[in-house]
Formats: structure tokens, C-alpha cells, sequence
């Protein structure tokens, strides 16, 4: 099959034949129709990842037709249309994962290939207002925003939330979940296309981080928020907590902007704000968020689609964060 295949541990990556993955006892084999990437692939490929191993098939998001059926599992899947779960061993603690988990995409074999394996409960029956790009780019993005949104950050109907660096997959899908949920959104980015964009889909406004004073504009302008979710960090985070109401949450899910952050500690623990961490997702942060897309018939935001030989160079260009939305390739 073909797939796009991390060949070093110092980044490269080629569009290359690659053997074919067969199900063992418990798995079923796919037979990908789209893949999406993530931030995740870049990183990897920038190596900003511990313990890097290739080779290996990159991706997280896939969708795709179930083709075979390994030992034990239920031949009547075959030929069903699905989605993947790529969050792996999570554990049996709902708060936090255990010492196995991992992501899908490396060091196990991903989803920008022709074929993939994995474990039967990995799989979900795909949504049917979806199409196979929506599906393929809904589950890590979606999960980490379900999570964080809910799970953690525990939004309500009502209250108000300032969602940054909107543009990203996790921001996007986001943005349209808690509006699902009756919330009022806000948004910031530095491009001011991506904030109009944002509007358009029906964000109340937003604030163009780069613009000297905006947290003051922000604040003049809106007023406090209930929540902020969070992907950046960075030298910039430390920003955010004023505009934050007193008993407030700051949700983090991510540190694209840098690991480290500094902020003025007298808005921590005088307003007593809840800083609180979120990665992707349970079983049932997964489960949950599939029927809050049904329910809700959300669609993720796609900002093109490519083909899967044009993988690498779709990777090299997230450096720059052009993109609004997922990045979806068509493989079959």
C-alpha cells in the first residue's frame, strides 16, 4: 500500500510503498477513504515528541470502510463505514490517563496510508449527516475540544467563553460545540481573517492578540468571560487570566506557542481561578462527544482537500498556521 511513512527519527518523511497491515485477534482492518492531519504530525516531524520512533505511518484521524475482520471479532462489521478512536489504552481512571497511553500516528501506525489495523473498540459506526472528509476530520480534534469543553472545563448554557488561536481544528470544532451548547463565544487569533471567519460562523466577536493593549480593548469591549480555552501558552498566557471573571476557569489543552508560561500569580489565587489541564479523551469522552455531534449534527471545519501524496508538503506548511480549519486528505 501507499502511505506516508516518518523514515527517521530527524524528521524526513516520504509518500512511499509500504507493506500492507494485517488484523490480528481483536482488530479490524480499514480501508481508509480520508485522513486529516494535526499539529501532532508537525511536531513529530520537528521533533517535539519524546522518544520518536521510525519508521513509521504518521496520522491520528481516519475514516474509512471496515475490509476484514481479525480472530474474535464480528464478521457483520465488515463493510460498515466508521471512524477512528485514536486515542489508545486511556485506562480506567476517567480523570487522567494511565502510564500506556499513547496516540495513534506514531508509534503505532497511523492513518495516512491506504490500510490501517487497529483494535475493534477503536472503531465507531460514522455519523451519518458526515461525509467520509468530515468523519476523517472530526476524532482527535473533536475529542480534545469535547473534553476539554465539558469534561474539564464543565460549560454551561449561558455562560461565555473566549476560545484562542481560533483557525486551529480543535479551536474550530470548539467554537461550534459550545455554541451547540448555548454558550457565548468569543475568539482570538492574530490574523483578522481568521477572527472574521470565526464571526461567520457565529462567534459574538473577536480580539486580535497582536495589537498593543488588546486584553484592555477585549475586556472595555466584552467584559469578563466564564472560561478560556486555551492551546497556545507561551509567554503570552499570562495575559489571558485578567480577563477571566473572579471564580472563573482558564482550560489548557495544548503549548504551541512554547511548554513554559508565566503569569501574574495575584489573578490566580485572589480571583481564584481554576487552572485546569486537558488531553484528547477517555472511551466515554469519546463516546459522549459522537453523540453530541449527532445530536447537534455538527460538522468539523475543513480547510481544504488534497491528495495523499501531497502529505508532506501540507505538513511543512502548518508551520505557518495558515489554515482555518482541518487539512483533509482524500486517499480511496
Amino acid at each position: 500500500m501507499k502511505a506516508l511513512v516518518l523514515t527517521s527519527v530527524d524528521g524526513a518523511i516520504e509518500f512511499k510503498e509500504t507493506n500492507d497491515p494485517l488484523p490480528t485477534p481483536g482488530e479490524v482492518l480499514i480501508r481508509l477513504a480520508a485522513a486529516a492531519l494535526n499539529r501532532r504530525d508537525f511536531w513529530i516531524t520537528r521533533g517535539g515528541y519524546p522518544n520518536i520512533e521510525a519508521p513509521c505511518v504518521l496520522g491520528s484521524d481516519g475514516a474509512g470502510i471496515v475490509e476484514k475482520a481479525g480472530e474474535g471479532v464480528d464478521s457483520s462489521l465488515v463493510g460498515k463505514e466508521v471512524l477512528i478512536n485514536p486515542s489508545l489504552q486511556w485506562g480506567s481512571d476517567q480523570l487522567v490517563q494511565g502510564p500506556d497511553f499513547r496516540i495513534l500516528g506514531m508509534p503505532d501506525n497511523g492513518t495516512l496510508a491506504e490500510y490501517i489495523s487497529v483494535p475493534v473498540q477503536q472503531i465507531t459506526e460514522k455519523p451519518s449527516h458526515l461525509t467520509p472528509h468530515e468523519a476523517a476530520a472530526l476524532p482527535l480534534a473533536g475529542l480534545t475540544a469535547y473534553r476539554a469543553l465539558f469534561s474539564q472545563g464543565k460549560l454551561k448554557p449561558e455562560e461565555s467563553i473566549l476560545i484562542t488561536g481560533i483557525g486551529g481544528g480543535v479551536a474550530t470544532i470548539a467554537l461550534k460545540m459550545a455554541q451547540a451548547a448555548g454558550a457565548r463565544v468569543f475568539v482570538s487569533s492574530s490574523c483578522e481573517h481568521k477572527i472574521s471567519q470565526a464571526i461567520t460562523l457565529g462567534a459574538s466577536s473577536g480580539a486580535n492578540y497582536t495589537n498593543e493593549k488588546w486584553s484592555d480593548a477585549f475586556l472595555s469591549k466584552n467584559g469578563h468571560v466564564d472560561m478560556i480555552l486555551d492551546g497556545a501558552a507561551g509567554a503570552h498566557f499570562g495575559d489571558l487570566l485578567p480577563l477571566v471573571r473572579p471564580g472563573g476557569r482558564v482550560v489548557s489543552y495544548g503549548g504551541t506557542a512554547g511548554p513554559s508560561v508565566t503569569f501574574p500569580v495575584r489573578y490566580h489565587f485572589w480571583n481564584q481561578l481554576q487552572l485546569i489541564g486537558s488531553t484528547m479523551g477517555s472511551p466515554s469522552d469519546f463516546a459522549e462527544m459522537i453523540s453530541f455531534v449527532k445530536t447537534h449534527e455538527l460538522k468539523p471545519v475543513i480547510h481544504s482537500i488534497s491528495a495523499l501524496a501531497e502529505g508532506a508538503s501540507l505538513i511543512s506548511s502548518m508551520e505557518t498556521s495558515g489554515q482555518f480549519g482541518k487539512l483533509v486528505m482524500e486517499i480511496s
